[in-house]
């Protein structure tokens, strides 16, 4: 895999998938509550817009009512990504997400990403804490391999960190790369989807080291350069 900076315009635009803001936040908390309340989950249409629209662990904040997420849950089934999973005994209709399996994504991929629609760009240690409830992620370098292979797969792209930025941030593309912060962003050359992720990994561990190098110089001055 190759990566190669574009401009945001131009992220997923031709990967066919170009859900709304809506589709985005409604399979996100499907996603979300299937593993972090699966006691209650598959949901019923108001207990999904109550999700959608939590003040807590999302950004934006929202207020959609149930017309507009039963639209969504009805353009999200005809892409295959969410289904009705109401049983004959059911009071009130359920929905599930279908997104892990048609995406192909692992348990830690489905995790990240659901993080990364719900609650926008964010930093790889934020993504550790965040997705943590929602599957075990061992260290950084679990959530790095994660979002490698996101990035791998076109679901995610790489936004390189600016000046006093101690961090790169990720951003989900299953939007079409619309609200992508401006900036240089990475993403997988298509046309090498099977060359190994090895020169991504390395630039990745030369930015670390020159973090950690930039940390001990301040280190050493704050100290007065004492040995």
């Amino acid at each position: 895999m190759r990566c190669t900076p574009v401009a945001p315009d131009r992220i997923g635009s031709d990967s066919g998938v170009d859900a709304d803001d809506v589709e985005i936040r409604v399979v996100g908390c499907l996603l979300e509550k299937q593993r972090a309340t699966p006691d209650a989950y598959p949901l019923s249409l108001n207990a999904l817009r109550l999700a959608c629209n939590q003040a807590t662990n999302r950004e934006p904040v929202v207020e959609y009512d149930e017309a507009t997420v039963r639209e969504a849950l009805r353009r999200l089934a005809l892409r295959g990504w969410t289904r009705l999973a109401s049983g004959p005994g059911s009071r009130a209709p359920k929905y599930r997400q279908l997104i892990e399996e048609k995406l192909g994504l692992e348990p830690d991929e489905a995790a990240l990403l659901a993080v990364l629609m719900l609650r926008g760009a964010q930093t790889p240690g934020e993504l550790k804490q965040r997705g943590e409830r929602l599957h075990r992620l061992a260290d950084l370098g679990a959530v790095h391999d994660a979002l490698d292979r996101l990035v791998g797969k076109g679901r995610v792209a790489r936004i390189e960190r600016r000046p006093g930025q101690k961090e790169e941030r990720y951003v989900q593309l299953l939007g079409g790369g619309e609200g992508v912060p401006a900036g240089t962003v990475e993403v997988a050359d298509p046309g090498s989807p099977d060359e190994p992720l090895a020169e991504d990994r390395l630039g990745r561990l030369e930015r670390e080291l020159t973090e950690l190098r930039d940390e001990v110089r301040a280190l050493r001055a704050a100290l007065g350069d004492a040995p």
